[in-house]
């Protein structure tokens, strides 16, 4: 007797994937990280004192960023939401060597754009960090990508990370069924990526 009452919509939603859920995404995809995550970041991975932050949804991250870890950061996003900071469409950004690093949890559905962005508008030898999926590897057009632009470093979490839509991390205190990673650019690599887990 069939005891399953879901669709393979359902059976996604399960699983964490990006593209199928019961519930509608945020508009601009803004699902703000747990700022802890830049803990776990900054105890791997050196980063110069000047940093930006370009989708900083509530600040949550250049919050950290700033206080916890005492650097330089400069802070945008194409909307302002309930923290100051210079409003601005990083997508349509058009300096380049920008001599700074750059941390941030992108819009998934622009990620790549978001790379891609990054790796233009900093000085070569600075580094990218992104917070993502890790199913972002995925993808016969993600392996063309990754071949370009490879990453030299890929943090993978052995635990479970929160992100919360619109930065409500009451309401969204657990997403135990994704993994994330901190994929780590620098601007002229050429080599493998590494791999490591926090």
């Amino acid at each position: 007797m069939k005891d399953w009452t879901g669709n393979k919509k359902t059976t996604f939603a399960s699983l964490g994937a990006s593209n199928h859920t019961e519930k509608e995404r945020e508009e601009r995809d803004f699902y703000a990280t747990d700022p802890t995550a830049i803990d776990d970041l900054t105890e791997v991975e050196e980063f110069y004192h000047k940093i930006w932050e370009p989708a900083c949804g509530n600040g949550h991250m250049s919050i950290r960023l700033r206080d916890n870890w005492k650097f330089n950061v400069f802070s945008s996003d194409i909307i302002k939401r309930d923290f100051e900071c210079k409003e601005l469409d990083f997508l349509t950004y058009d300096k380049k060597n920008v001599d700074c690093d750059i941390v941030t949890n992108p819009p998934y559905k622009y990620a790549q754009e978001f790379i891609e962005k990054a790796l233009e508008v900093v000085a070569p030898g600075r580094k990218v960090a992104m917070f993502l999926k890790l199913t972002f590897l995925e993808g016969q057009k993600r392996k063309i990508f990754f071949e370009k632009y490879p990453p030299k470093k890929i943090y993978v979490y052995s635990k479970r990370k929160n992100c919360a839509m619109n930065g409500d991390f009451e309401t969204y205190k657990s997403n135990s069924a994704i993994c994330y990673a901190w994929f780590i650019w620098v601007k002229g690599f050429t080599g493998e990526p590494t791999i490591a887990w926090i």
